[in-house]
C-alpha cells in the first residue's frame, strides 16, 4: 500500500466559518481527498509542540516535533517547567556559576529577554 505525507504548511483547521479563508474558498478536492482516504490533525500550537500553553506555532517547532515523532520542549518552555518542578535550581551550570562568583567575590550577571514573541521569550 502506498503511503503520503503531506504537510500543510500553515493551513489551519478551523471550523468556525466568519473570517476563514479555507473556507471561504471551498476546497472540492481536499474535500474529496479527505472523504476517500485516512487522515489526522495533529496539534501545532502550545503544548502540543513544546511551547507555552496558547502560544502559536511556527514551522520550525512544527516540524521540527513530527520529525522527533514526540514533544519537543523550546528552551522556553522547558525552563519555565524546570522552575515550576525545581529542577532549575538544582541545575549544575547554575550552582557552578553561582559558587564561583561567590568563591571570587564577583557578581553573577544573568540576563534574558522579555517580551511577550513566545518563541525566544515571554513575560512571565
Amino acid at each position: 500500500m502506498l503511503h503520503a505525507l503531506i504537510i500543510m504548511d500553515g493551513f489551519g483547521i478551523n471550523t468556525r466559518k466568519e473570517g476563514n479563508a479555507v473556507a471561504a474558498s471551498g476546497t472540492p478536492h481536499l474535500n474529496q481527498i479527505l472523504s476517500r482516504y485516512p487522515h489526522t490533525q495533529i496539534g501545532a500550537s502550545g503544548l502540543d509542540v513544546g511551547l507555552p500553553d496558547g502560544q502559536m506555532g511556527n514551522s520550525e517547532v512544527g516540524h521540527l516535533n513530527m520529525g522527533a515523532g514526540r514533544i519537543v520542549y523550546q528552551e522556553l518552555t522547558r525552563i519555565t517547567k524546570e522552575i515550576e518542578d525545581g529542577s532549575f535550581f538544582t541545575n549544575e551550570s547554575l550552582l557552578a556559576a553561582m559558587h564561583a562568583a561567590k568563591q571570587k567575590g564577583t557578581a553573577l550577571h544573568v540576563y534574558g529577554l522579555l517580551s511577550d514573541g513566545g518563541v525566544h521569550s515571554h513575560i512571565e
